[in-house]
């Protein structure tokens, strides 16, 4: 569904204008209501769902059970902050601060299209995840036949 990358300015109030390429995927596929929250394996990120496939997120995992710390720290990341957004006139999603303030996302950030999801990074923890390399011992069973 999404897939790309763009550079993105997020406005003094803290709004970002969801790129024309998107618009009408975001419109169709969960008409124009998106859920952002934190990232809860990157700092400097945060995930924006289409409202359907945050549904399904957070069904799963609000089962998991709460005597388990991890589990309690991945419910309060992700369900906790949780937050609804639509597309202003202007195709403008307004950011929460708490959650921009928490990403270290400022007035510059990088928009990636992830299939079912996009990730809002700060400008710097893009480019500090970029110029990662994987190295040898890196390398998963899954990733190993991939043909790249």
């Amino acid at each position: 569904m999404f897939q790309g990358e763009t550079a993105i300015t997020v406005d003094d109030k803290g709004r970002l204008a969801i790129p024309t390429a998107y618009r009408e995927l975001v419109a169709g596929a969960c008409a124009n209501r998106l859920v952002v929250t934190y990232s809860p394996f990157e700092t400097g990120c945060l995930w924006l769902f289409p409202y359907a496939e945050w549904e399904k997120v957070r069904d799963q995992v609000n089962a998991l059970p709460m005597v388990k710390a991890p589990h309690r720290n991945l419910q309060m990341k992700l369900v906790g902050a949780a937050t609804v957004v639509e597309p202003d006139g202007a195709s403008r999603v307004l950011l929460p601060a708490s959650q921009r303030a928490a990403a270290g996302i400022e007035k510059k950030a990088v928009l990636l299209g992830m299939g079912n999801k996009f990730e809002l990074w700060s400008e710097q923890a893009h480019l500090a995840k970029i110029r990662q390399t994987l190295g040898e011992d890196d390398i998963t069973d899954d990733m190993a036949d991939l043909r790249l």
